[in-house]
């Protein structure tokens, strides 16, 4: 919707507020050119980008409340008077109210997830109650474990994750019918062949329990997949019930009925859940994958609007505010998701032989990671803008300031809200193309031989609006309408409908915004150059200002040229698709160089470059952080101290200690009494790699085992032991399971519920139908369900407590502390990378422009998400030195969050310059010393950042301050600029500065510029310094001081460069970024002395 047209009164060009009043509210743009992305056609008429956002915001939020007439839900109670009619009417419109609900839930994705899920339960349920069934399944007992299967291998997943489903539960079925089969053999041989049994038993236990089950924890903990750990327990299952709650094993004689029933029932429990999979609502991933695609874009697009939004307003509020938070969260939310959804659509391509477009399916999703990393590198440049207006409205009070700034300034700082309005440069007009127009302070660009007479830092912003305002505002509704328009048609198809002209509109609009960036950087540096008379201070704040411009126009540009790139694959994509044609390379992978798909085949990941191996490759291996990497535990530890070797270890030594019971003749009749082989599943069940894991797990498993053992009496009670009633009741048992579970999302409570219904209800119906069953002591045929319900309860109650136990006990991993070395290792390895020299890398022309590596960024980005889940799970440990402090950890997290998109944003800076001005190329040298000093001190501060979090030791009080260097790099550009300076500015200045005392010193004839440079900091960035203290001013004379001591003694090799302002762009950029850098590096070490304290010089430390 067009915003309506300025009034005739409306002055067609910018002005500035005059003097003591107000400024207004109404900040607008004029109209520029802008591209419809649809048509590709110019328009000058009034838009926003903000609108579409509000009015899809509102459409969204009708849609998720549901809110109607039909199904509102009115009070039937209230305070005023009712009579009866009206009340029975709410009821009766109450009920049908909620029964229309639960339709509609019902009919979801959600709801049909749950009833196919309790759909096969009901069915695998049968093989206990159908006879015919039954006596397929042979007479030994244990039938229920058909359902069991379906409770883990459920069938509420999308048709790619059952077909990794099916290939893992190939695999967990062969492993453990291996295992089964060689312990039985040894057994045997050793038993009854050679005549030891003991020795038999010692041999299984150590080997087929603690190895066999040892490799499955290790197995569980190296792949850190759901998928693996559903696998790990059907092997577990099949093992158990033939190695220790057999006699066959036990007495030395090989018998294969157990080992076939096992292989029957898991055959049926995999097939039925599939079949119901495939048949019934069936999902595919590749769906899920475009919708999920979708709305990643959409979520991009609304934040790209709101920072560009934030940035020509100058309102830091944009970015703070609810609309913006609720687009960063469902990008967040959404984005796990999308890589779930890509996983599993590899399957489903590579299955229907859709390889190729595969390949494109992740080179969309790799496109849309690049925007996400562009849009924190544009938020980055949009805070440093941030930054400086608000540095400039502090200074309001300064006598810096001309009366008629001080004025405009302190009325600014009355209301946060009318801070903007310092940028209100230009109001929109209906001619974007008219020469005449006016610029900030009343000066018209034809009046351009008139030296600008700019004070503060708001009016250069003021400036920059007006000359690219405009421009940068329909770029970026270009940008966002492309994003947000879907790139993929409606459920259920999802075909691919990327317009065809969005490419060559985006095109005509980057084209439309390179153009007006070069003439408003050209323009603006003009500005500059023209007016050397004002104060050396008050140059160096617009030089850094320009800077800052320059800064986020230049990422707008980088994410417009990611765009194209996001657009190209989208075409690719969608010209694959339209052809579809098949392939199965991947089946002969003897054929194919790639060494490592030949270990599985099924999963082709692309590989790593060589230089990147140290960096991505462990980050993509676990999900886990692994904290203290490889390389340093195999400089002093063996291999056996690795987490996933320990975790195997611990685990297959539970398992020994837990089934030997079933082997030594004293506590084997014990063991079989109380039923120990549950016990023994749910210790496979609970043992989780950290502490903090298997807490969350073991209460939820504790509280399921109640419930469903409770559920168990009531049903067979109720029943008493009728089929038919069993069924039912156990399909509203297995309905509320599977709701707990998928709908609510608390897999482990409703998985142990029917776990423990299954092991007594379905059990003791077996027990019915005169199975073959050594015990009598549950009532054989007339089973006894109190005596049922109460061995199992204790059984599975044991085994969740030895989990705990051997977590706590035998090598305890805690999540706490591994979460305190992998924010270490995340902190140190940005030191790392920082150290490289982000502009250094720009003088080397054999190798890349840009400091980062490819997929650097991504990985970074991963890991620190992967370390958010592991804070998560440190909630939930209980030490006695305290409860884990959340809040702090979760600022922690925040702030390297914003480290990373710091050094995304300085990234971009780099790595797009086709090459260097002369001018640049001699900044670099000139202050290559102090730049690689500025990265050594930053990668000093970072590790002992990392050292103190690894450590748990506090901070001293003299960390060293990142922005001495910095001062020293500022020092060093104003020397740098003082030899460069033409002379006829040379000549004012020094007339400006024979109006002040004379200063004999080179720090006195620097001094001016010590307030200067004070002013391009960040406020107190220093760890525990203010910068605008008189130490901090001395610091900078002092170093100031120095430089020209140096430059005296040294001929400068560089004299003959003629520099323009634009030069200086890059190093001021560098400076904003190390501000950035600074502060935030400030804010982690507030947190840190928060956590462990602070040392000072009194401290007493020997005791």
């Amino acid at each position: 919707m067009s915003s309506p047209s300025p009034s005739n009164n409306t002055p067609p060009y910018p002005q500035g507020p005059p003097a003591g009043r107000r400024a207004s509210k109404r900040s607008k743009l004029r109209v520029g050119t802008f591209i419809e992305p649809s048509t590709g056609e110019q328009s000058r008429r009034t838009f926003t980008l903000r609108l579409p956002l509000r009015r899809r915001s509102i459409q969204a939020s009708l849609n998720g409340n549901g809110a109607s007439a039909s199904t509102a839900i009115l009070p039937v109670f209230s305070d005023q008077e009712q009579s009866i009619s009206e009340r029975s009417r709410a009821a009766a419109h109450n009920l049908r109210a909620g029964v229309v609900r639960g339709f509609r839930w019902l009919n979801s994705p959600t709801g049909r997830g749950v009833l196919k899920c309790t759909l096969a339960y009901t069915i695998a349920s049968l093989a206990t109650f159908l006879a015919p069934i039954s006596d397929f399944l042979g007479k030994p007992d244990g039938k229920h474990v058909v359902a069991t299967i379906t409770v883990y291998f459920h069938p509420a997943r999308s048709a790619g994750s059952m077909i990794e489903a099916i290939l893992i539960a190939i695999v967990a079925v062969a492993y453990a019918q291996v295992v089964s089969i060689l312990s039985m053999c040894t057994s045997v041989l050793f038993g009854n062949v050679w005549g030891n049994p003991a020795l038999a038993h010692i041999l299984v236990l150590v080997i087929f329990i603690g190895g066999g089950f040892g490799f499955i924890g290790w197995l569980k903990q190296r792949m850190n997949n759901p998928l693996v750990n559903v696998g790990s327990t059907l092997a577990s299952l099949a093992i158990i019930g033939v190695v220790t709650k057999e006699t066959a094993v036990l007495t030395s004689v090989f018998s294969n009925q157990k080992i076939i029933q096992i292989l029957k029932m898991l055959v049926m429990g995999i097939t039925i859940t599939t079949l119901v999979n495939l048949l019934v609502w069936r999902v595919s991933a590749v769906h899920l994958l475009r919708k999920s695609m979708t709305q990643t874009s959409a979520a991009l697009g609304d934040m790209l609007a709101m920072i560009t939004h934030g940035f020509l307003s100058g309102a830091e509020d944009e970015l703070l505010s609810r609309e913006f938070n609720a687009a960063s969260a469902a990008y967040k939310s959404v984005y796990p998701q999308l890589t779930k959804n890509l996983r599993e659509a590899k399957f489903e391509r590579y299955f229907l032989g859709q390889e190729k477009i595969y390949q494109l399916d992740r080179a969309v999703v790799k496109s849309m990671e690049t925007l996400a990393q562009s849009i924190g590198g544009l938020r980055s440049a949009a805070n440093t803008q941030f930054a400086l207006l608000k540095e400039s409205f502090e200074q309001a009070d300064q006598p810096l300031l001309s009366p008629r700034m001080q004025r405009t300034a302190s009325t600014i700082l009355k209301s946060g809200k009318d801070r903007s309005s310092v940028l209100q440069a230009i109001r929109e007009a209906s001619d974007e193309g008219d020469d005449d127009r006016v610029l900030p302070g009343n000066r018209r660009r034809s009046d351009v031989s008139i030296a600008p007479s700019f004070r503060n830092s708001g009016e250069i912003f003021e400036l920059f609006i007006a000359l690219l305002g405009p421009s940068m505002k329909s770029l970026a509704y270009t940008l966002s309408e492309v994003l947000r328009d879907p790139p993929f048609g409606s459920a259920p198809k999802y075909e691919i409908l990327i317009n065809d002209q969005f490419r060559q509109s985006l095109t005509d609009a980057l084209g439309l915004f390179n153009d007006a960036r070069a003439r408003a950087l050209h323009e603006l540096y003009k500005y500059l150059e023209m007016d050397r008379t004002r104060s050396e201070q008050i140059q160096a704040d617009f030089e850094e200002v320009a800077a800052a411009c320059g800064h986020f126009s230049f990422s707008l540009q980088s994410f417009a040229e990611e765009m194209q790139k996001y657009l190209d694959v989208l075409d690719d994509l969608k010209h694959e698709s339209q052809f579809k044609r098949r392939s199965w390379h991947w089946l002969v992978w003897w054929r194919s160089k790639d060494h490592h798909s030949r270990f599985f085949p099924a999963l082709p990941y692309n590989q790593v470059p060589e230089e990147q191996e140290g960096l991505i490759k462990p980050i993509k291996k676990t999900a886990i952080p692994k904290g203290i990497p490889d390389s340093m535990v195999q400089r002093r530890d063996t291999r056996l101290a690795r987490d996933d070797v320990r975790f195997g270890l611990k685990v297959g030594i539970g398992a020994i200690l837990w089934a030997m019971f079933a082997f030594i003749p004293q506590t084997r009749d014990t063991y079989q009494h109380w039923r120990g082989e549950w016990g023994f599943l749910s210790f496979m069940i609970v043992c989780s790699m950290t502490v903090g894991a298997a807490n969350t797990t073991g209460w939820a498993r504790f509280l399921g085992t109640m419930i469903g053992a409770g559920a168990a009496y009531v049903n067979w009670n109720v029943t008493h032991g009728n089929a038919l009633g069993l069924i039912v009741l156990g399909w509203l048992m297995a309905f509320w399971s599977f709701w707990i579970m998928i709908a609510r999302g608390q897999a482990p409570l409703g998985r142990i519920t029917l776990l423990a219904y299954n092991v007594s209800t379905l059990y003791a119906y077996s027990l019915s139908q005169k199975v073959d069953d050594d015990d009598d002591d549950e009532g054989g045929s007339h089973p006894i369900i109190g005596e049922i319900v109460r061995h199992r309860f204790i059984a599975v109650t044991a085994g969740i407590l030895w989990g705990l136990i051997v977590c706590r006990v035998i090598w305890p991993i805690s999540a706490r502390k591994k979460f305190h070395q992998g924010l270490s290792m995340l902190y140190l390895q940005m030191g790392l990378i920082w150290k490289r020299g982000p502009l250094a890398i720009l003088l080397r022309s054999d190798c890349s422009r840009s400091y980062l590596k490819s997929g650097e960024m991504t990985a970074l980005k991963k890991y620190a998400a992967r370390l958010d889940a592991l804070r998560a799970s440190a909630v939930s440990e209980f030490q006695l030195r305290g409860p884990f402090p959340a809040a702090q950890a979760s600022r922690l997290m925040q702030c390297a969050s914003r480290l990373l998109d710091a050094f995304y944003a300085m990234s971009l800076v780099t790595q797009r310059r086709g090459h260097l001005t002369e001018g640049e190329r001699a900044l670099l040298l000139y202050t290559a010393e102090e730049r690689k000093a500025l990265c050594d001190r930053i990668c000093h501060v970072f590790q002992v950042l990392a050292s103190s979090l690894m450590l748990e030791y506090p901070l001293t009080d003299a960390i060293p301050s990142v922005l001495g260097q910095r001062d020293k790099l500022l020092a060093k550009i104003f020397l740098f600029r003082k030899e460069h300076m033409p002379s006829r500015t040379l000549q004012n200045l020094n007339t400006d500065r024979d109006r002040a005392p004379e200063s004999p010193t080179a720090a006195g004839r620097a001094n001016s510029y010590v307030t200067a440079a004070s002013s391009l900091s960040f406020g107190p960035t220093s760890f525990g310094q203010n910068t605008g203290n008189g130490s901090w001013n001395n610091s900078l004379r002092g170093s100031i001081d120095e430089s020209l001591e140096a430059s005296s003694v040294h001929m400068n090799p560089l004299a003959h460069v003629t520099l323009e302002e634009r030069d200086y762009a890059l190093l001021y950029a560098y400076a904003l970024v190390t501000g950035q850098v600074a502060e935030e590096l400030s804010e982690v070490a507030k947190e840190i002395e928060g956590l462990f304290g602070v040392l000072d010089k009194e401290s007493i430390l020997l005791q």
